[in-house]
């Protein structure tokens, strides 16, 4: 007898039979395989394959690290603590200081005799520009002959009654009508030496006038102010009159000219006369020159929303010419003192955030998003998410944001 015998360790047949009574064989390879099917789904045929094939994908790390190799491209930046200056920016022109500007007409119409000024000139004040023949400067000259002549017959009249009545020969009224007359006859040539003088005669033409009883007819047209001729449209020979559409000549005084900018409305509310500007144009790279704010305009565009500032520059090299285009700068404020980097250290991600990476050791490399403010001189100002004690990547910073987007990926 075997020592394992078959009554002692009963088969899988006998044991179902137990169970069972008296089951066919093909009953319970039936029962079998129903619980083979009931424990496959148990154990869990019926879950999703794919979720077990993938397993859950981790968050993506703001931290990237570079070898000693690429580590030699990037730059390490240290956060400077810089002064940003409070200022408003805008695009203008430069133009004539229109309250030291003449346009120079002439008193009287006449014809042009002479031109004695050209274009480009230098001129002072009182100099003759150019001469006209007048008639109604002749008829000036007549009149004041005339009132001369009169003058000075009231005048010898006037001794001789008062000589007579010394000697009682007449009477008080003809000294008194002897007077009346003289100073008639006085007011009236006060009044045609006026006439002369505001035309640009000085007393010693008049006064020549007078002695030689000679009328010329000559007006001399004279520069009302120092400075350069900008202007002119006139020559010999050419008919001219006061208040004409086009002035004769045009003098104006380059030392001094206004910066015309036109500012955001916005901008706008932080200006006010007196501020200092400093203006920049492009014909002179390099060079800046000081101006100081004249008038805010009191409206806005309709059209561009933008205000009017005039500025008053003053340019004693004459370098400026008008309509040059010029950039001014406005201090509106005391500097501001705060955390500053590179411009080339400030990276804007795909979503418009800007960022920095800052760094311990040059080869690990962590994300930062930053606030920025002032961009002046080569920096930005960091207004939230760096201190002054960080270093950050410079030159390369690009280089680290393309590295830690593929490592995400």
């Amino acid at each position: 007898m075997s020592r394992f015998s078959t009554s002692r360790f009963p088969t899988m047949e006998t044991r179902m039979q137990k169970i069972h009574g008296s089951t066919s064989p093909r009953a319970t390879l039936r029962i079998g395989f129903g619980l083979c099917i009931g424990l496959a789904v148990l154990t869990g045929c019926g879950k999703d394959p794919s979720a077990q094939a993938k397993p859950p994908t981790p968050p993506a790390s703001d931290s990237v690290t570079i070898n000693d190799q690429q580590a030699r491209h990037v730059t390490v930046e240290p956060v400077q603590l810089r002064n940003f200056d409070q200022h408003r920016d805008a695009v203008g022109f430069i133009d004539f200081n229109q309250d030291r500007l003449a346009q120079v007409f002439p008193a009287y119409q006449g014809r042009v005799r002479q031109v004695l000024a050209k274009l480009g000139d230098d001129v002072t004040k009182g100099q003759v520009l150019f001469t006209i023949d007048s008639p109604d400067l002749a008829q000036a000259e007549s009149n004041l002959i005339a009132t001369a002549g009169v003058r000075e017959l009231t005048t010898r009249t006037l001794g001789r009654a008062r000589q007579m009545l010394d000697v009682q020969a007449s009477a008080q009224k003809d000294v008194e009508q002897a007077t009346s007359d003289q100073q008639a006859a006085e007011g009236n040539y006060r009044s045609a030496r006026n006439v002369l003088r505001l035309q640009g005669m000085t007393d010693g033409d008049i006064d020549r006038i007078v002695a030689s009883h000679k009328v010329d007819g000559e007006l001399r047209v004279l520069s009302p102010m120092a400075g350069r001729v900008t202007a002119r449209t006139v020559a010999p020979g050419d008919f001219v009159q006061p208040g004409g559409a086009t002035a004769p000549f045009t003098v104006a005084n380059l030392d001094s000219l206004w910066m015309v900018a036109n500012v955001a409305e916005d901008d706008a509310m932080a200006l006010r006369a007196g501020q200092t500007v400093t203006v920049a144009v492009n014909a002179l790279p390099g060079r800046t020159l000081q101006g100081t704010i004249e008038v805010v305009g009191s409206s806005v565009d309709p059209a561009t929303h933008r205000v009017q500032v005039r500025s008053t520059i003053h340019d004693t090299r004459r370098e400026l010419r008008p309509q040059m285009l010029a950039t001014f700068v406005i201090r509106t404020g005391e500097p501001l003192r705060s955390a500053a980097v590179p411009a080339n250290a400030v990276v804007r991600e795909g979503d418009g955030t800007m960022t920095v990476y800052t760094t311990q050791d040059g080869h690990r490399f962590t994300r930062r998003p930053v606030k920025l403010g002032l961009q002046q001189d080569g920096f930005n100002q960091i207004v939230e998410g760096l201190s002054g004690s960080e270093r950050v990547a410079g030159d390369g910073a690009l280089f680290i944001s393309n590295a830690l987007a593929l490592q995400s990926q």
